[in-house]
Order: C-alpha cells, then sequence, then structure tokens
C-alpha cells in the first residue's frame, strides 16, 4: 500500500513539474461524505431530523490529464466518515485514492467513474478503538457529475465498496451478546468542491 501512495503522490507531483496549458491541471479540493447504513432512502429521513448523525469530510489533491473532451483524474484525499448504528457511532480515517475517467457533457458538465482505493488509518467504534478490521486495504467504484466554473468546481458522487469488509467489536453494555460486527466497506454520497492551482 505505501508504494502505491508514494506512486500517486509522485505521479501527481510529475503533473504539477510537467504541466501544460489547457492539457494537465492540478488542485486542491475538499468536501463533506454522507454515510449510509444499508437503505438510503431511510438514511436520508434520518439525516433530515438529525443532521450531523452519518455526515463525514475529506480533503486532498488532485490531477487531471485531458484529451479533448475526454480526461483522467487521480485523487489523494484524507477522508473521516461517522455512521451511527443505534446510538452508537462509529468512525473511520482513512485515506481514499480515486482514479476517475470522465467525458465532458455539454458546457461546464461533466460526468466521471473509476475505481477507489482505500487504505483505512485507524478506526473507533463510541471511543472505544478496533483493530480487529479485516482489510485495512480495500477496494470500490466513484460515480458521478460535476461542474467547472473557471477554477472552481463542484461534484457529487457515489462510492461503494466492492468486497465486503467489517469491524468486530465486543458489546460492552451487555457482554452476553458478544462479538458484534459493523460494515466498514464505503457506501456514501460525496459533495465536494475543487480549485484549480
Amino acid at each position: 500500500m505505501r508504494r502505491t501512495l508514494l506512486t500517486a503522490v509522485f505521479a501527481l507531483v510529475s503533473i504539477a513539474a510537467f504541466s501544460q496549458k489547457d492539457l494537465v491541471e492540478i488542485g486542491v479540493k475538499a468536501g463533506l461524505n454522507y454515510s449510509a447504513n444499508g437503505d438510503y432512502f431511510e438514511s436520508i429521513g434520518d439525516a433530515a431530523r438529525d443532521p450531523d448523525r452519518n455526515m463525514g469530510y475529506h480533503l486532498g489533491l488532485f490531477g487531471k490529464i485531458g484529451i479533448s473532451r475526454i480526461y483522467f483524474r487521480p485523487e489523494l484525499m484524507y477522508t473521516k466518515t461517522k455512521s451511527d448504528y443505534n446510538g452508537d457511532k462509529f468512525d473511520i480515517s482513512k485515506l481514499d485514492m480515486p482514479l476517475l475517467v470522465g467525458i465532458k457533457i455539454i458546457g461546464p458538465l461533466h460526468v466521471f467513474a473509476g475505481p477507489s482505493f482505500q487504505y483505512i488509518l485507524d478506526t473507533e467504534f463510541d471511543g472505544i478503538s478496533i483493530d480487529d478490521i479485516e482489510n485495512d486495504f480495500s477496494v470500490g467504484a466513484n460515480i458521478g457529475a460535476g461542474v467547472d466554473l473557471g477554477k472552481l468546481g463542484i461534484d457529487i458522487r457515489y462510492e461503494r465498496g466492492f468486497n465486503s469488509n467489517e469491524a468486530t467489536f465486543i458489546n460492552t453494555n451487555i457482554t452476553e451478546l458478544g462479538p458484534s460486527r459493523v460494515d466498514a466497506r464505503p457506501d456514501q454520497l460525496i459533495v465536494s468542491l475543487s480549485l484549480t492551482l
């Protein structure tokens, strides 16, 4: 995983160093992540009652290489997500590396999709650190759309993990229930604001 992250950082630095006008861009981005626990429509109702319930954030860098209307966009971000399980909070800190391919549709509108690689840095379930995650490294997919307004960009995307990735914790309130599991695989809506440098 370290080799993959170093490759991504090297790629972003190379893009910045060898950028040609209108062909290669580099920038920063940040935004909000909304994690879903199962059914999105049920989660939206929960979010309306408690807007902070499953809200997280991300910040990082992106590169963009464009040829005509098609582009390749690698990103490297630090992400913090939060999920609510019957009043107990499950927090994940991770590094995300989406590798997106997009196409410009009409004017500033574009759509994109691609794989996303995640490396989990830390997990916590209501104040209890969790060491037993099946995989620190997982793979998912992003699909979304965005609008570029000069140097500013706004996009919304859906992210879903491909492989199951469970965290095990011991129920400290009712010990006779034994170990419990929560899914650490990403399943979220992401809204981002980006700035091309």
